[in-house]
């Protein structure tokens, strides 16, 4: 079983006690969000977790507690964007989060900190000149912390259009995304940085820009050096490359004020939610209600340790990883 942790907030930022508390406790309920009433109660045992995949854009929060995930595979999503706070409220200066990346990675490695550079937004202020340079300024930052950048545009999603009202954001043309994945693809390629793009349907591969695996079964296999039985996550975009997942976080929670966020679109139930979070409670900013009604998931490890034969093919619909042939971030395809 794979973690994510989360696409829904930012639990590095916001709730590390809370996700510490879990896994100490070894489970964590998780509301359906079709139906809030229906909870999953998701064993966390390290026999059955094969890896964490932790999603942030301010992970100092956590740092000095990852000695408490020793028994557990993880890696990050690093999301390190240069707007001000007209974009994104309540980060911590660009330069900060620079040094957290790289404090995290010094860390723990540059292979498990994947930095994500989305979505790429343009309006008069934030043109394509700027992206360009921005971009390169980061990435000569962290050109010795990470292996890997992923790319995504913004997504007009119906949720966001009272959070962007004013900003005068718009979709990107397919040329404007040529240009900025030119640009980019150039920028990282000098630093020895493979880049792919999260969810796009555009082809860029006349650029060397490939489709991201964000949940990456094949990065996993590597990390935990077997292999693993994966399948597509069907919950996701067709686009989306990720393995299955099971996804702790809860939406409208995460403050960090990202305009464009399709996760938080409601600011009187993201208030709500967060003056309900307990790090005590086995719910994320909730407490079960005599209407809930909770059912244990079947999980189970994906490891593979018996298949001697390295390699990467599809079963039955399903996807087993392997840690010797695939392209990976840094190695050569």
């Amino acid at each position: 079983m794979i973690i994510s942790a989360s696409r829904r907030t930012d639990i590095p930022a916001f709730f590390s006690e809370w996700f510490i508390r879990r896994i100490q406790a070894q489970y964590a309920y998780v509301r359906n969000p079709m139906n809030i009433h229906q909870i999953s109660k998701i064993i966390l045992t390290p026999n059955v977790v094969d890896c964490i995949v932790f999603w942030t854009k301010n992970p100092r929060p956590m740092i000095h507690k990852l000695d408490l995930l020793n028994d557990y595979m993880y890696y990050f999503q690093f999301t390190l964007n240069a707007y001000h706070n007209d974009f994104e409220a309540n980060l911590p200066a660009l330069d900060d989060r620079i040094h957290t990346f790289q404090a995290l990675s010094e860390r723990i490695g540059r292979q498990r900190v994947i930095w994500r550079y989305d979505p790429v937004i343009l309006n008069s202020q934030y043109s394509i000149n700027w992206h360009t340079e921005r971009f390169a300024y980061i990435a000569n930052q962290l050109s010795d912390y990470t292996e890997k950048v992923t790319i995504s545009f913004v997504d007009l999603y119906a949720k966001i259009k009272n959070s962007i009202k004013g900003k005068n954001i718009f979709e990107l043309s397919y040329a404007q995304k040529d240009t900025l994945a030119k640009n980019f693809s150039f920028i990282a390629h000098s630093h020895n940085l493979s880049i792919d793009t999260c969810a796009e349907d555009i082809d860029l591969s006349a650029y060397g820009i490939d489709h991201a695996h964000c949940i990456d079964g094949r990065l996993i296999a590597s990390l935990l050096h077997c292999s693993i039985d994966a399948g597509k996550d069907k919950t996701q975009r067709f686009e989306c490359g990720c393995a299955a997942s099971i996804d702790l976080g809860l939406y409208n929670t995460c403050r960090n004020g990202c305009v464009y966020c399709y996760a938080n679109h409601n600011a009187d139930i993201r208030n709500r939610n967060f003056e309900a979070y307990d790090p005590d409670s086995p719910l994320l900013c909730s407490q079960v209600t005599e209407f809930d009604k909770i059912t244990e998931r079947k999980v189970k490890s994906q490891k593979n340790m018996q298949l001697s034969l390295f390699h990467f093919f599809e079963e039955g619909g399903g996807m087993k990883y392997s840690i010797d042939t695939l392209p990976l971030p840094g190695r050569k395809k």
